[in-house]
């Protein structure tokens, strides 16, 4: 627990000192906080499988996004609070459910914590793949420390402008922390490689969630992925903006991706090559095309 009593977790290294009760910018304390977990069905295709991705949403994010569906508890800071023992249960339960990996969602606070509570089920051979899905925002030198905890990377790649990282998301500097995260994960997971059955195992997903009015910048960071991590990084397409909470009143944020702007990214995508992943389709601004709390996420292959 060292690394909390000044926390440089993330990019915005607060420096403070959780273990005296002290909060940063994100809001996370000592005990690790948890809004939901369960076996979960809307991940991609071979993270979801046929048993459920393990997932395990941690609250408090060290990001403000102004549209995050989960903003209740990643930003609002709703959850259980949990001890070590606590935790490690519920890391067995998902074995015990059969589950195909350990999901962690938005885990970069709370790093000391699950790595305390999952280092005995390591040692005495209980162990799934572990999924790092994160927004993006993150230290290489974080993720270095706790590498042992990713095996797949499941990754955001929002934006690719200072000025839209920061309206949306409070983080000037998103674009550089992210790409550098992502070149991270790659020289260290690699591909996406799968067993006979399509389950992920190991290797790296980029994420790109199409934002009202910046599909631009959805197209300049595939441009970004294929020159410089190449045509084999899996990428996952995202039509599912909802202007929810702050974005339903914020000018240029509160409104709907159409088809017509997202459909030239679906093109741009077949046009760079990828050889892995996933394209959400785009309905109808009237269609509900979000992922909420017990819906699963339509995928289409990478055509």
């Amino acid at each position: 627990m060292n690394a909390l009593t000044a926390c440089t977790l993330c990019p915005r290294q607060c420096h403070v000192n959780r273990l005296e009760g002290q909060r940063g910018y994100c809001g996370s304390a000592l005990d690790t906080r948890m809004f939901r977990w369960g076996p979960h069905f809307g991940e991609e295709p071979p993270l979801a499988g046929t048993k459920g991705s393990g997932t395990l949403f941690f609250s408090h994010c060290t990001l403000k996004c102004i549209y995050c569906q989960n903003a209740k508890w990643s930003n609002g800071g709703r959850g259980e609070d949990l001890t070590i023992e606590q935790l490690r249960e519920r890391f067995t339960t998902l074995v015990e459910k059969g589950c195909h990996n350990w999901n962690l969602v938005s885990p970069t606070p709370w790093l000391p914590q699950i790595d305390a509570a999952v280092r005995p089920l390591l040692e005495a051979g209980i162990r799934l793949p572990f999924v790092y899905n994160t927004s993006g925002y993150e230290r290489p030198e974080t993720l270095s420390q706790y590498a042992h905890l990713i095996d797949i990377g499941l990754a955001d790649l929002r934006y690719a402008s200072a000025a839209s990282a920061y309206e949306g998301s409070q983080a000037r500097d998103y674009v550089e922390a992210a790409r550098a995260s992502l070149q991270w994960m790659w020289n260290h997971l690699g591909p996406l490689e799968c067993d006979d059955e399509g389950i992920a195992k190991r290797g790296l997903i980029v994420r790109l969630l199409a934002l009202p009015g910046r599909t631009n910048e959805v197209a300049e960071n595939l441009i970004w992925l294929r020159n410089t991590l190449g045509k084999k990084v899996a990428v996952s397409v995202m039509a599912q903006y909802n202007p929810v909470g702050l974005a339903a009143v914020t000018p240029r944020w509160n409104r709907r991706i159409t088809p017509e702007e997202f459909e030239p990214i679906a093109d741009l995508v077949a046009d760079l090559d990828f050889e892995t992943g996933w394209i959400q389709p785009c309905e109808d601004e009237t269609a509900e095309c979000m992922l909420g709390d017990d819906m699963e996420a339509g995928y289409g292959e990478v055509r």
